[in-house]
């Protein structure tokens, strides 16, 4: 099948990867040529505007930063896929985005014959997950492709249900990072090595997915994470922003989105999320560190220049 893919950065890259390899013609645009020199070294073809890319393709794949991207991408007039595509098509967002802005985009793609997935996705292919919203006929004739980047692929409902599901388990996972960082910090507060206490909390009532990453990223003191600091806080921001308008409590993503804001402020926005860690560091006066796996406390004062 020719396949198009518009933002092949950190996460579209490796999901182009698997289309090639599973024997798909790809055409690929990104803002950053660059990032597309390993897709065309292994036979992908590069176009100069997603518009180029849809012209040629069958189902055209978005992987974007935000809303404002899709919309750009999808609905300019002259160089947007939806100027490319022919009826029948399919598009499949993979972008983590407003529910709104993805129901407004669909509507107006189906007014023009082509219908939209939003299926944004979790982990790493090709054992990610995928949340699909928009119409069901259309997600089962895409399933393929689907199961071709992921090892878990869900339909959730009608347009904007995908985005739905990812913002909520943003929310869980990280408004989670962040009262587990406020854990150990009380933990080391009151008199306990944060690296033993990180080997009680996975065996115990505090157990997940978000808890299991912190001693390499926040005891070790090398914050490398998943995704930056940037995404993070503006999925956080989607999130509670869905909360209001579906009248839903949202407290604890309040403060998590509070604390991640903090970071951006304070310069560290394309670091790694688990930088916000510091954060609640310098309110408390110290720096958990400890050495991994052995435990041994190393208490540090927080540096102010970073709280």
């Amino acid at each position: 099948m020719q396949i198009g893919f518009v933002g092949t950065g950190t996460m579209g890259n490796p999901m182009a990867c698997c289309l090639i390899e599973a024997g798909h013609q790809l055409l690929a645009y990104d803002i950053r040529q660059e990032a597309t020199t390993n897709l065309c070294e292994m036979g992908a073809s590069w176009a100069d505007c997603p518009r180029a890319v849809a012209e040629s393709s069958q189902v055209v794949f978005l992987s974007l930063p935000g809303p404002s991207e899709v919309e750009q991408a999808v609905l300019d007039e002259h160089t947007g896929v939806l100027a490319g595509l022919a009826r029948g098509t399919a598009i499949i967002d993979t972008t983590t985005n407003s529910p709104s802005v993805s129901r407004k985009v669909s509507s107006i793609c189906r007014r023009r014959g082509v219908e939209m997935l939003d299926a944004p996705v979790s982990g790493r292919p090709p054992g990610m997950t995928i949340m699909a919203g928009g119409d069901r006929a259309t997600f089962d004739e895409c399933r393929p492709l689907l199961e071709t980047i992921a090892g878990n692929v869900f339909h959730l409902g009608d347009s904007g249900a995908g985005c739905i599901a990812k913002l909520v388990t943003q929310y869980l996972g990280y408004s989670n990072f962040i009262t587990a960082i406020e854990g150990l910090i009380i933990g080391a507060k009151a008199g306990i090595d944060p690296g033993l206490l990180a080997q009680v909390v996975p065996v115990s009532a505090g157990a997940s997915r978000v808890f299991d990453n912190i001693p390499r990223s926040v005891l070790s003191g090398t914050f490398v994470s998943g995704g930056t600091l940037d995404i993070v806080a503006k999925d956080l921001h989607l999130a509670c922003e869905l909360a209001r308008e579906a009248g839903a409590a949202s407290s604890m993503g309040n403060i998590a989105e509070d604390v991640f804001r903090r970071g951006q402020v304070l310069g560290w926005g394309s670091e790694g999320f688990a930088a916000a860690a510091q954060v609640l560091e310098a309110m408390a006066g110290m720096a958990l560190r400890a050495d991994v796996p052995n435990g041994t406390l190393s208490y540090q004062q927080a540096d102010p220049r970073r709280g």
